[in-house]
């Protein structure tokens, strides 16, 4: 196929309510949906970084200038792309920013299904019909609206409660959720890089609460201190931010740093190498979930196609689009197919199409790239 236009559109989507973590609290979403066209069929994909860099590196503003600047033009001049993994070349002239080759290679791999006439899910090795869904619940202003979130969560059938963790606000909270709820609920800590090894002492203090994991509890971009906590730990260390690719994943593996590995597609630089890391971390029997980003249902819509790997054995965090949205921007919006699960589409390429009245009232800026022109 040729890439005749590519189209960034810059979106603002108010979320229903705040959600605070360790790096800060956002009131809505920022973020980039990228579109590739070739003859009259349109894939979609979504940028997940945020306005600022305090996950990673990236930024809404950094992924526009290297998609502009950098990869667009590249792609445009490809006179015949048979696969989504015929962009690695263009991929390997740029050092990091994979939030920004995620984006553009996300609608490329959804133009490619839609041309082949096969769903996602199905071009990507996935073999579940259905996928169970976690959910992830920031830092609340006290202990009590906490426990009214969990509760709701628990009600509404979600099969993984995350609940976000920083310094003041950690073990009080994970043990009074145990408390009211019980053991048996399946619970897990996210950090966010939040802590360091000076608080061994205090981390230890989750480990009779029979957390499912803790993530990424030390720096962003640390393997090694990771695989000195995990030796003073029970419960298993998951590795989100230091894992930007399968080498990534084979060396915290190696050294005993992570028992789990969170896959987010931007974060790894797209389908591709996600299903890499996911291909490697079942050859080690390594467990692996979906993380989410605060996706849109166009990027929702790629994690429920990469989760339906066999792999996937967690709950990821791809909640329905009413928990974050008023109006999202697929149509038909994502929804449970019964509590707690969400079933795959089996519809070309990522199985949804687009609510244009949403998103355009969404849109804050528009820039089309053609292989004559730049609009």
């Amino acid at each position: 196929m040729i890439i005749e236009e590519i189209r960034i559109d810059r979106l603002e989507m108010p979320l229903k309510h705040p959600f605070e973590t360790s790096f800060g609290k956002l009131m809505a979403r920022d973020f980039l949906i990228v579109s590739a066209t070739s003859g009259d069929i349109t894939g979609y994909g979504e940028s997940t970084a945020f306005p600022l860099p305090f996950y990673n590196e990236e930024s809404t503003e950094t992924v526009l200038y290297i998609l502009k600047k950098l990869i667009i033009p590249q792609v445009l001049k490809m006179e015949n792309l048979e696969h989504p993994e015929d962009l690695d070349p263009i991929f390997q002239s740029v050092k990091g920013h994979r939030m920004a080759k995620a984006a553009l290679e996300g609608a490329v791999w959804d133009l490619y299904c839609k041309k082949k006439g096969i769903s996602l899910a199905n071009a990507l090795g996935g073999t579940k019909t259905e996928i169970d869904v976690g959910v992830s619940i920031g830092i609340e202003p006290t202990i009590g609206e906490l426990l009214d979130r969990v509760g709701s969560c628990i009600d509404q059938g979600y099969k993984k409660i995350k609940v976000k963790i920083k310094p003041g606000f950690d073990v009080k909270p994970m043990q009074a959720i145990r408390e009211r709820f019980g053991m048996d609920v399946p619970l897990m800590a996210d950090a966010n890089s939040a802590y360091t090894l000076q608080d061994i002492d205090l981390l230890k203090q989750l480990d009779p609460l029979n957390l499912m994991m803790i993530e990424q509890p030390l720096a962003y971009d640390d393997i090694i201190d990771h695989a000195t906590l995990q030796k003073e730990l029970s419960t298993p260390i998951c590795l989100d931010e230091s894992i930007h690719s399968v080498d990534d994943a084979r060396k915290a593996v190696e050294i005993g740093a992570a028992r789990v590995i969170n896959i987010k597609v931007g974060r790894v630089g797209g389908l591709t190498e996600a299903k890499k890391i996911h291909d490697y971390c079942q050859a080690m029997d390594i467990p692996v979930w979906c993380g989410g980003m605060l996706e849109s249902g166009i990027g929702r819509a790629h994690n429920i196609a990469i989760t339906s790997l066999a792999n996937f054995t967690i709950p990821g965090d791809t909640s329905p689009s009413d928990r974050y949205w008023e109006q999202d921007i697929t149509d038909p919006e994502i929804k449970f197919h019964k509590p707690g699960v969400i079933k795959v589409p089996e519809g070309p390429g990522i199985g949804y199409g687009i609510n244009e009245q949403a998103f355009n009232d969404y849109v804050v800026g528009t820039e089309t790239f053609s292989r004559t022109k730049t609009v």
